[in-house]
């Protein structure tokens, strides 16, 4: 799939990404304006972020409802067009696999951790690497920043990506650097990185809203989004027994977000999660009392969960958690001035 081959046919509204023109990709929301929709009511549907005829059916009547303006009986109509123009039937697992062939891999700079994730990571779903501090989590974060710009295999061209901070470890600096590795301009690597400090849970799940409309604004350019630490804020927001059924609640519909724009516009999610002490572990004899924060909510949610912890000096060690496809396996890199690298033997 190519930046070249993305193409917007304003005829029908259709925006074809790669090669395969009969394929498309999405639906332009504003195709509901040729079934009786008004130009104001699809306005409303982009001011939440719903800029496709998928991301219409994603959502439900009751987000829908809650868009000031949009009434029980608009928002009938509205799920009803967009029913009949994605159809929402079955398809056969031949013809999903086709589907499949869209989704891209982005190199993590090391071809050993590469190998552990099937070829880098994957579009379509949401890989999360957990670890202590200082385990490489935000550098490899930085890294993808970099290795997302450069072409790589089966047809993959590069595109830009989007980085949410909400830990402030955000570094232009160090993606110099990584730059200089590759050999890429650090001016236009820097300018095709879309940079965001969220400060609350609420600002962090507003900010998708944003991050979805640019998605839409140029179709196919976007290749990767970061969330550098999935989970700090909703630590610090909500704290004890009393606030955790309400911040697990919160968390998923993020988390379902995350994935729903994914899957929407063919991009790669890759967060970054922080560990917690587990004090009843020692009780049950468990050989690491660490466990990755978020709970069952975050554990279903992420498509490849990568564990990461430290080796002798700038080794780390990657080990796969949990993945649909991917087998329990480890690997070894090293954290370099140019980012994340094989380990010297």
């Amino acid at each position: 799939m190519t930046e070249e081959d993305d193409q917007v046919v304003c005829d029908n509204q259709y925006v074809a990404n790669g090669a395969d023109d009969e394929e498309s990709f999405f639906l332009d929301v504003d195709i509901l304006q040729n079934h009786g929709v008004n130009v104001a009511d699809i306005k409303k549907l982009k001011g939440a972020g719903i800029c496709t005829v998928k991301g219409v059916q994603m959502t439900t009547r009751k987000r829908l409802s809650a868009i000031k303006g949009l009434s029980e009986a608009k928002v009938e109509k509205i799920k009803e067009i967009a029913t009949k123009l994605v159809d929402p039937g079955f398809v056969t697992a031949l013809e999903y696999s086709e589907k499949r062939k869209m989704v891209f891999r982005i190199s993590t700079g090391s071809l050993e951790l590469d190998k552990l994730l099937g070829g880098g990571v994957e579009s379509m779903g949401i890989t999360e690497a957990f670890g202590e501090f200082r385990t490489g989590k935000t550098q490899l974060c930085h890294t993808l920043c970099v290795t997302t710009q450069l072409p790589g295999r089966n047809g993959y061209t590069g595109g830009k990506v989007v980085f949410i901070d909400t830990e402030n470890t955000f570094r232009p600096d160090r993606l110099r650097e990584i730059a200089d590795r590759f050999n890429l301009d650090q001016t236009a690597m820097l300018d095709n990185v879309l940079y965001a400090r969220c400060y609350t849970s609420e600002h962090q799940m507003e900010m998708l809203d944003y991050v979805a409309a640019k998605f839409h604004e140029e179709p196919g350019v976007f290749k990767l989004l970061i969330v550098d630490s999935i989970m700090a804020l909703f630590r610090v927001d909500f704290t004890g027994r009393g606030e955790l059924a309400d911040r697990q609640q919160k968390l998923g519909q993020m988390l379902s977000r995350l994935q729903k724009i994914s899957e929407e516009y063919n991009v790669a999610v890759f967060v970054s999660n922080q560990m917690t002490a587990d004090p009843g572990a020692t009780m049950s004899f468990q050989a690491d009392p660490k466990k990755p924060i978020g709970g069952h909510i975050l554990a279903h949610a992420s498509t490849t969960r990568i564990s990461l912890r430290k080796g002798r000096a700038e080794i780390r060690i990657a080990k796969i958690y949990d993945s649909p496809d991917l087998p329990e396996d480890e690997a070894t890199f090293a954290i370099t001035a140019g980012g994340v690298t094989d380990a010297k033997e």
